[in-house]
């Protein structure tokens, strides 16, 4: 069970488009998500966006860095960021996307 949560307990049902960058030594990278018109932005089913939370059999991985893409003053988008400062971290979050991948029929493209 690999879900995303904006508000504790309530899963994010849109599938993001989720870049990856990591240095050239291995020691930091970065996760970069891009959810088009997420179910959070539903005010009848989603509570106040907290951060963004990966949970899975392993726990939790949170990042506070979330922001909204607006549209005529309207939320659209939205767009997360999570920040990897050890090959500890990204080992943990790539384990979360693996699940996540496997569970919401995602597939890893190079570039």
């Amino acid at each position: 069970m690999a879900q995303i949560q904006f508000a504790r307990g309530i899963n994010e049902e849109v599938i993001p488009d989720v870049k990856l960058t990591r240095s050239k030594s291995g020691a930091h990278g970065t996760a970069t998500f891009f959810f088009q018109s997420p179910n959070a932005f539903n005010t009848e089913t989603s509570g106040e966006i907290t951060g963004m939370y990966m949970v899975d059999e392993e726990g939790e991985i949170l990042t506070r860095e979330v922001k909204g893409v607006f549209v005529n003053g309207q939320a659209k988008d939205l767009q997360a960021t999570y920040l990897m400062k050890s090959p500890e971290e990204w080992d943990r979050f790539m384990r979360f996307m693996q699940r996540y991948a496997k569970e919401h029929g995602l597939e890893l493209s190079q570039s």
